[in-house]
């Protein structure tokens, strides 16, 4: 088989001591933290579409990506090359999982029977290489925003032939998913928003959007598909208003269509930033929900107001994010999938793997300082003594229901001070840089 990567080697564990680049730092996966491997905790995952198929094209300029697969002319030849790739890439920096669009791995027919056609050819080659390889599917998912029929969405398109072409290639979606033993199968709505109220009857959208994903799930109990469903949040771009803005407004969009026990969220960092939000927000409103599914790993430009999907590395943020993780009790099924592209002028094959390197190990960093600060307890038994209060008498009697405003009254009536405590927000998070400082 072609090397497609020949500069660099294996990628090791080499201590934070280690002036390689070609190493990890902080990436050791197979130290122990708590009862669980590094490898066990993060279920790091390559995103096939920013790592194989970008190819630096923006709005302003052509694709400057310099990619040896990219030679190929054929459209199959080219999709086998990049799966090939793809599977070198994995090998050499020891990750276990990869992702992926159904038209990342395969192209587009002349019609839907030639394009179903090009992935099973493409998954046939996949299924061999998973098993040499040792790898697997994190999740597969659909590509319903691309192509022009598209324009208006496809679960909320006005167009029935749409829906009805969306439904199909979901259903080849999922079916590729369980034939690869895909651990879940995401659903990220592309293009299910609106640019204006004026055109858009956003009732009927959202009605038809829920009976697309009840198919789905009716689907992936008749052919036995046991992968978790997930969801994921986006407020803005492509359109102006997405559907599934934030993880407060999917979790209201899933328990109004009794959707809820169905399916659990896949939670972007750079889309937290789009909405308003901390990444460390957004898995909290996951987890106290009983709905954190996994986690796309990535960073926005804070001087930017769109979707940059930077590589992860800052450390104060994948403190965070770890530290809910581990309250969570992990992530599995789900992982940390890099949904996360070099730059445009980072167009060297070796850029990939040392985007790959620093956010694996600005990860395995947080998730260090996140057990520690957990096993030691400072933010917690600052938190528990912050609603301490609660412990009284009355405040037990709120908690338990066994009492109302009449006795809330009385009780205010008869209290005749009343004397807050401060939130020391300050001194908490110098503790996080304290720990995050003195972790080796």
């Amino acid at each position: 088989m072609k090397e497609y990567f020949k500069n660099v080697s294996k990628i090791s564990y080499e201590g934070p001591e280690s002036k390689n680049p070609y190493s990890f730092k902080y990436y050791n996966p197979d130290e122990i933290i708590g009862n669980k491997s590094m490898r066990e905790h993060l279920r790091f995952a390559m995103s096939y579409w920013h790592t194989l198929t970008a190819d630096g094209t923006d709005q302003f300029g052509i694709g400057t990506m310099i990619r040896s697969w990219n030679n190929e002319n054929d459209k199959m030849d080219l999709a086998k090359a990049r799966m090939e790739a793809a599977f070198e890439f994995m090998d050499k920096l020891d990750l276990d999982y990869f992702c992926f669009h159904d038209r990342d791995i395969a192209p587009e027919g002349k019609d839907l029977t030639e394009t179903d056609s090009n992935l099973d050819e493409i998954v046939t080659i996949c299924k061999d290489l998973m098993k040499k390889n040792n790898k697997k599917l994190l999740w597969g998912t659909a590509n319903l925003f691309s192509n022009p029929r598209f324009v208006h969405g496809a679960g909320t398109t006005c167009n029935v032939d749409v829906f009805a072409y969306a439904a199909g290639q979901l259903k080849k979606a999922i079916d590729i998913t369980k034939e690869l033993g895909g651990e879940n199968y995401v659903f990220w709505g592309g293009r299910e928003g609106y640019e204006t109220l004026l055109n858009t009857d956003m009732e009927f959208e959202l009605d038809n959007f829920a009976r697309l994903l009840h198919m789905a799930v009716d689907y992936a109990k008749e052919i036995g598909f046991k992968g978790q469903f997930l969801i994921e949040p986006k407020p803005k771009e492509p359109t102006k208003h997405q559907y599934d803005f934030d993880v407060a407004a999917v979790l209201a969009f899933l328990r109004k269509y009794e959707l809820d026990k169905y399916f659990k969220i896949n939670i972007e960092a750079n889309h937290a930033t789009l909405a308003g939000h901390t990444f460390q927000h957004e898995i909290q409103t996951a987890r106290i929900n009983n709905a954190l599914g996994s986690l796309d790993a990535n960073q926005g430009d804070p001087n930017l107001g769109w979707d940059t999907d930077q590589f992860p590395t800052n450390i104060y943020d994948t403190t965070l994010a770890m530290y809910e993780v581990l309250k969570n009790g992990g992530i599995a099924p789900g992982g940390l999938n890099f949904d996360a592209k070099v730059r445009r002028a980072s167009f060297e094959p070796e850029d990939l793997f040392l985007a790959y390197i620093a956010g694996m190990d600005t990860f395995a960093k947080g998730l260090r300082v996140a057990y520690k600060l957990l096993e030691d307890g400072p933010i917690e038994n600052f938190i528990k003594e912050k609603y301490s209060s609660f412990n009284s008498k009355i405040g037990k009697d709120i908690i338990e229901g066994k009492i109302g405003f009449n006795e809330l009254e009385k009780y205010a009536l008869e209290n005749t001070s009343i004397e807050n405590k401060s939130g020391r927000q300050e001194m908490l998070e110098s503790i996080v840089n304290q720990y995050i400082l003195e972790d080796k």
